[in-house]
């Protein structure tokens, strides 16, 4: 298996053009497919409040929340880097909040760093925690935690004005101290110009081409069926192969053809001395 990556492989990859690939994981079973696939990094997403806690949004999602389904991708990952996301609520109300929350991801999850969204309004956190000794990875464009100040969750940076704020925002992001930056749903026009102007990594989510890739691992994977983003591809239908499934055991369960002989477990003592037992209690 190959060793963990650090943040010095991913500055490299950025100097050689190499694409990073990294996906979402909530659980155990998913982080250690995708470590043996061969994943560059590993985002516990706050988007684990709609995909496996069946939320309307990522507000609901609690530090307890992320906390515990990190614990359990860094058991499924243990060579991969592992990224936790800092929920709403958890860093917004002062850089000590957001310390205190950011070193939480490490000392009970064991994660390599943190994520969180904002531009300029945020830089005084993330410089915090980068001061604190914590790795950040910023995230700008649309942010999902903030969608409502954005009128929902729309594309960002697709005229000029917006453009520039979304560019101010990066600069600021890498001025605080970031080691790179997620870019959500901005044009690859205004991705590429941010990824050629900052010297820090910068990956996209449906904002094109850049140094590298995130996708979310239940609409990859075709398990999220409440809504497909425009920019998600799916690689497999995990929902109509699990609803298939489903149906079939159903079905065998209500005719009788499920369990057979071959799923039980036989008796290792005489058949009448079970049934002299079974005597004792008619």
């Amino acid at each position: 298996m190959a060793k963990k990556k650090s943040i010095l492989d991913f500055y490299r990859m950025k100097q050689e053009k190499q694409q990073v690939a990294w996906i979402t994981a909530y659980d155990f079973p998913t982080a250690s497919f995708a470590e043996a696939a061969g994943m560059d990094m590993l985002l516990v997403g706050d988007s684990l409040g709609m995909c496996v806690l069946g939320y309307q949004s990522t507000i609901p999602v609690t530090m307890e929340d992320c906390i515990s389904h990190c614990q359990a991708v860094r058991r499924g990952a243990p060579k991969t880097w592992i990224i936790g996301d800092m929920p709403f609520m958890s860093y917004q109300s002062s850089d000590q909040q957001a310390v205190e929350n950011a070193g939480r991801f490490l000392k009970e999850a064991d994660t390599d760093c943190i994520k969180l969204e904002g531009g300029i309004r945020i830089a005084s956190r993330i410089k915090a925690i980068t001061e604190a000794g914590i790795a950040v990875m910023g995230h700008i464009g649309l942010t999902p935690q903030s969608s409502g100040q954005l009128g929902g969750h729309k594309a960002q940076g697709r005229d000029v004005n917006n453009a520039r704020a979304v560019i101010k925002d990066a600069l600021a992001v890498q001025e605080a101290g970031a080691y790179a930056i997620l870019v959500e749903a901005v044009p690859p026009e205004v991705t590429g110009f941010i990824a050629d102007l900052l010297t820090i990594p910068v990956y996209s989510i449906g904002a094109g081409p850049c140094d590298g890739q995130l996708l979310i691992s239940a609409d990859l994977l075709g398990q999220f069926q409440a809504f497909t983003p425009k920019f998600v591809k799916k690689y497999a239908n995990v929902a109509e192969i699990a609803t298939k499934a489903f149906g079939e055991y159903i079905e065998e369960v209500r005719s009788g053809a499920f369990p057979t002989d071959d799923h039980v477990y036989h008796i290792i003592e005489p058949e009448e001395d079970f049934q002299k037992m079974f005597k004792e209690f008619n």
